[in-house]
Parts: C-alpha cells; structure tokens; sequence
C-alpha cells in the first residue's frame, strides 16, 4: 500500500486497532485494511506481590493503557502527518484468568487477584471433582469459591466478576462482555452452546446455596460472545478515557475482549483443529485445537476454547523467561560496572546465541525458574535456583543454554501428556519474546516440544496484533466466513515464516537435561519449604 493510500486510510478510520495488557508489557498495534502493523506503542509495567498476593493497581493499567495509546498515536502523527480521530475496530487482550470483583457502583473490592497467584488450591481441589472437569487455581471461579471457602467479606458485596480485558472493555463501552476464549478461562463453557456450562452453574449455585448470598453465579458473569460478535462501541467516556489528548471520536465499534491465548491463538493462525501454537514470555503456554476429547481430567491440562468457541487443550505454565531476563539484567549491570552501555535487545541476542554454542545437554547444570509456582510440579511457592555439581561444565554458554532449557521444563512434561493422549500436531506455531531472536527460541522450543516450530515475520508483535485482528475480523468479515477461513484466506495466505524441524541431538539433549529436571525437584521442594520470602 503506497503512503497516500494509506494516509487517506487512517483518516477514514479504515484501520484496526489492538491492544493487549501482557505481564510485563502493554502494547498497541494498529494495522491497515491488508493486516499490517502501521504503527505501534509500547508501556512497560511489573506486577508487585503485596500482602501476599501478586497484583497490578487500577491506576497502573489506565497509565499503562493510556500511554500505549498515546505512543501509538504519536508515531501515527509522525510517520503520516495525520491526528488518530477514527479507528475502523478496537480490540483488547489481557492475560488470562485472574480475579476482579466489583461492587454496584463498580468499584474494586479487593486488590486484583493475577493468573500468577497460586493460593486457591483448595478451591480448584473441590471444584475438579464437583464438576469431574479440571479447574486450575489461576481461573476465576476457583479464586471466587476460596473466597467464599475464606469467608473473605466482599464476596456477600459482588455485583460483577471479570477478567482484565473485560474490565477495560467494560469501562470503555458499559458492555458487560468477555470472548468465549477467556470467559473459558472464567468458567467451563459448552463448545456446542457457546455458553457457560449451564449443568455446571447450577451445580455451583447448590454448592453455595447455604452461604445464603444475594447473588447467583451468573447474574455476577459477563455475556460470553464469540469472534465477530458485536461487542459495543466507544462511549464518550470511554474515548476520553483511552485517549487522554482528546481526539479520538467515541462510536467506535469494539470486538469481544479475548484472554492473551485467544490473540496468540489468531496471531499464530492456529484457530482450526490439529493446529497448535505456543506463547513463550513471562509465561509459556501451549494450545491445540483438538479433534476429540480427552479420555480423561488431567490437573496439568486446561480445557478451554479457540476466539470461535472449538475446544483446545491448553498446558500453561506460570513461569517462562522471568529469572532468565534477571540474569540478563545482572550481565548488564556487569557490563555497566566495567564502563559498557550494551543495548538491552542485543545483550539478549548476544546471549541467546552464546546459549547454541553450549553442550547438547547444558553441561550438568540446572536451574529451576520458578519466581511463583509451578501448578504443573505441584509447586504452591517459587524459588530460583541454579544448581551445579562440581563436574559440571561451568561456563557461559552451558549457563545460557540451561536457562534457556529450563523455561521450558514445565511445558515439556504437561505436552508429554498430550502426545500420550494420541494428539497429533503436524506443526506448533511460535510466538512472543522467546522468538525475537532469530533461531535460538525456535531450536529449543522445537527440542522440548519435538515437533516442528514455525515463527511468522509478525511473531514478535504478538497478541496486541493478534487482537487488531480479531477486530478486523469484526469489521470486515463477509457473510458466513468463519475465522479460520478469515484468517486462512485474507491474513496469512502470503504470509512468510520460517519452519524449524527438531535437531535430533538437540532433542536428545534436551531429554537428558529433563531427566535432571524430574530428579532435581526436590531440590526446587526444600528450597520452598527452607527458604522464606
């Protein structure tokens, strides 16, 4: 598209925008009418551990929400000589799960629970055999039945429970909506229906009942909707509020706000059965569409659904790059002792390569990256570790490649049950941090999951692109087209991408490096029970 073209575009607002609230990074993209970014803003944020739990303040996800926007529509100005006014579709992501409870008046009334925090146990433990269904710690309901299990005051007070893309949604268009991807991480959901399980609320409901609350389950729930569904506009409120300068016009229609694996999922285009892909960052998640049912409820796998409502099996685990990236900030530190301004991207890829040169095996060493629990080792608390023997090979390629295996330890056992369950997948396809630097994240992921890995040229822009698209989706979606054939069709049809096939060496490796994983775990045990915060 030539530069008139496209300048002519973003003043009619034939444009769509994402944005998406990742753990350590919110980010927008907006893309053309062709599904190309045009240009980006980036806020950087951390979550904090108060009182016990890990959590992000109200003010610092319109902060952050706010100055992605205005960047994004700073570059707009630069790059086109032209003020964002209109935008043709407005999506949002968030990360999954979590837990924030509103009153009537639509205030908080507790501190907003992550997907990180581990400390509904008892809750999911009771759940899963309620429902004979899987309910992890991080989803919604099982933070919901700990607090009631608690006695915890707010919960008699509730009048609307969501996630965090459908707080944003909610605030900036009055709807009370969330996509069937997250509400599935809220709650079981009937792939036939397109709802929440009905059997399963009413089953919660008779579990509560002598509680004597003034509420029933899904009078306290969002609307589920599903990709391409009209999902609200842009209130003047809500204008104001996502663009603080003031020049963006409400009316602005919005699409269903999906959890960060429904945008991987479309950013991978990896929405129809037999497909797959994987979103390595803070976390590391794996989803795969599934053809069938599983023969059985596994505590270590997630049953929820595609943007469109088809079920996934999704194996997520808590921690991916969080210890590495501090060992790369401890290299940096290092580097500025010594009178060295390295740039933060190419200490990683300078690193990450450093890791390729290492031993197939990572020379002896481990570590264990676990700055929270780990669901998946039945792990309830995190501590780092990094262990050596005193014959292993210490140096610093072994140390790289080592971290670099181990952010995938956790999502290497959860996929062995999968493939003993019978699934095929012919590909996975691989977005997020991870992947940034050419080779390295697509080698070694392809060496823990053992199938091949495929990485886009839009890998790096990630679920802020993934939501622009789904947006899109509702903008321009003919009659009848599904999102597979969207995507298939109109996004990815040229699309280039590289496909890595596993290195057998690697592969085997990797194996043997996981055999001290598995035997290692008492280790990362003691720690968590000798070892106080």
């Amino acid at each position: 598209m030539d530069n008139e073209t496209l300048i002519a575009a973003i003043r009619e607002g034939n444009t769509a925008l994402g944005i998406e609230l990742g753990s350590t990074r919110i980010k927008a993209v907006l893309v053309d009418e062709n599904h190309n970014p045009i240009a980006t803003g980036g806020h950087d944020w951390e979550n904090r551990y108060e009182n016990g739990i890990w959590t992000y303040g109200i003010t610092d996800i319109w902060e952050g929400v706010q100055d992605s926007y205005k960047k994004m529509a700073r570059e707009v100005k630069e790059k086109y000589g032209v003020t964002l006014t209109s935008i043709g579709a407005i999506g949002f992501s968030a990360m999954m799960h979590g837990y924030m409870a509103f009153d009537k008046n639509g205030d908080l009334l507790v501190p907003f629970r992550t997907w990180r925090n581990t400390m509904t146990e008892e809750a999911a433990s009771q759940l899963t055999e309620l429902f004979s269904f899987h309910i992890p710690q991080r989803w919604s309901i099982a933070h919901l039945y700990q607090a009631v299990l608690n006695g915890e005051d707010h919960v008699s007070d509730i009048d609307y429970l969501i996630t965090l893309e459908g707080y944003v949604h909610w605030k900036l268009t009055g709807k009370r909506v969330l996509g069937i991807g997250d509400c599935a991480g809220m709650f079981p959901v009937d792939s036939q229906t397109k709802d929440f399980n009905k059997h399963m609320i009413s089953q919660f409901d008779e579990l509560i009942s002598d509680r004597n609350l003034p509420w029933k389950l899904r009078d306290i729930m969002p609307e589920v909707l599903t990709a391409g569904e009209a999902a609200g506009v842009l209130t003047p409120e809500g204008a104001a509020l996502l663009d603080v300068s003031g020049n963006l016009k409400p009316g602005i229609p919005l699409c269903p706000p999906e959890g960060d694996a429904g945008t991987g999922m479309t950013a991978t285009n990896s929405v129809a059965r037999r497909t797959g892909n994987v979103s390595a960052g803070t976390s590391v998640f794996a989803m795969v569409v599934l053809e069938k049912e599983l023969s059985r409820v596994y505590e270590e796998l997630d049953l929820v659904t595609t943007p469109a409502g088809d079920a996934v099996a999704m194996v997520h685990c808590n921690n991916c790059t969080s210890d590495l990236n501090a060992w790369v900030s401890l290299f940096e530190e290092f580097a500025g002792t010594m009178g060295m301004k390295p740039d933060k991207n190419e200490l990683f890829t300078a690193l990450y390569r450093k890791a390729l040169e290492g031993e197939k095996d990572g020379g002896g060493l481990l570590s264990y990256g676990y700055l929270s629990g780990e669901h998946i080792t039945h792990f309830e608390e995190g501590r780092p570790l990094f262990v050596r023997t005193p014959n292993s090979r210490f140096n610093l390629a072994n140390f790289m490649r080592v971290h670099l295996y181990t952010a995938l330890g956790a999502l290497n056992m959860g996929m062995e049950i999968l493939f003993k369950e019978g699934v095929k997948l012919d590909v996975l396809l691989g977005h997020g941090g991870l992947f940034k630097t050419r080779e390295t994240g697509q080698r070694i992921m392809a060496a823990a999951v053992g199938v091949p890995v495929s990485v886009m040229e839009t890998a790096g822009e990630g679920g802020a692109w993934g939501a622009a698209l789904l947006a899109s989706y509702l903008l321009r979606k003919k009659e009848g087209e599904t999102l597979d054939q969207y995507l298939s069709e109109r996004v990815f049809k040229d699309m280039a991408g590289v496909t890595m096939e596993p290195d057998p060496e690697d592969a085997a490796g990797f194996q043997s490096f996981m055999e001290r994983y598995k035997n290692g775990l008492a280790i990362e045990r003691a720690a968590v029970d000798s070892l106080y915060s």
